[in-house]
């Protein structure tokens, strides 16, 4: 452990592999595995956004040999096979597997929803956390964990984020397929859901939804949320490091919603 810190985290020494690494929610689920004693692989599309992860990891006083980065793109078999190999020549075989990469797409009328952004929205979520599972689990150790980045909105429906909220309807569906094969191996697999969070991922979707309520979004989303607040990252990874940790050693196939009582 870094700093002299002789503590035994509930990750000590499990080697984990975190997409959308470089994003607010990747990001603090890393700094969260992180002090938990694990060794982490951060993957994400922008080099640049990972360097800057990196940096950060090591100035807060994380041990370089304990975290790495791979570029790439989840939607691509190559390259989930290259960050998953990446992670296993490191360290050894995987123990938690946080499927978080997503793209916002865009917010439109049904007739008028672009294809193509379609297309690249269930790419990402769907076909990337297919990939990571498909590659993935075969890598990794008996009684590992699995958590696919869901949302609220894979619980429910709205006009207007129609590739968003299908895909995040999408990956429930694999979560819960996946769960029943892995399960003879003790692997766990589990959708998080989490509510608006304050990020820069969820100020663009609130900037294109503003246009189309006419009001602000932010405090729209305030209004639906029982405890009047938008989460923030490291709440959501706190609740992924539960999902990743023993202390879910009898949840699989389940559904985590955290988002402050928004869909009760």
């Amino acid at each position: 452990m870094s700093g002299g810190n002789t503590h035994m985290g509930q990750l000590q020494d499990r080697v984990c592999v975190v997409t959308g690494g470089a994003g607010s929610i990747g990001f603090a689920a890393a700094e969260t595995f992180l002090a938990e004693g694990a060794r982490v692989m951060l993957v994400d599309v922008a080099r640049e956004n990972l360097d800057r992860c990196l940096e950060n990891l090591v100035v807060d006083g994380i041990a370089s040999d304990r975290v790495a980065a791979r570029v790439a793109d989840v939607g691509s078999a190559a390259d989930t096979k290259e960050y998953i190999g990446a992670a296993v020549a490191r360290w050894g075989k995987i123990d938690v597997i946080f499927s978080n990469a997503g793209n916002a797409g865009v917010i439109s009328p049904l007739a008028e929803f672009p294809e193509d952004v379609f297309d690249q929205v269930l790419r990402v979520h769907v076909r990337g956390a297919f990939l990571a599972c498909k590659y993935g689990i075969p890598q990794m150790k008996d009684g590992g964990s699995v958590i696919i980045t869901s949302s609220v909105v894979g619980l429910r429906g709205d006009p207007g984020p129609y590739a968003y909220i299908t895909a995040k309807h999408a990956q429930v569906g694999l979560m819960r397929s996946v769960a029943k094969e892995a399960a003879a191996r003790r692997i766990r697999v589990n959708t998080i859901h989490p509510g608006p969070t304050r990020n820069t991922f969820q100020n663009e979707i609130e900037r294109k939804l503003s246009t189309v309520l006419g009001r602000d979004a932010g405090t729209f989303f305030d209004d639906l949320i029982p405890l009047h607040r938008h989460a923030a990252p490291e709440e959501i990874a706190r609740s992924v490091l539960f999902l990743a940790s023993e202390q879910s050693s009898f949840i699989t196939g389940s559904t985590l919603v955290v988002d402050g009582g928004m869909t009760a």
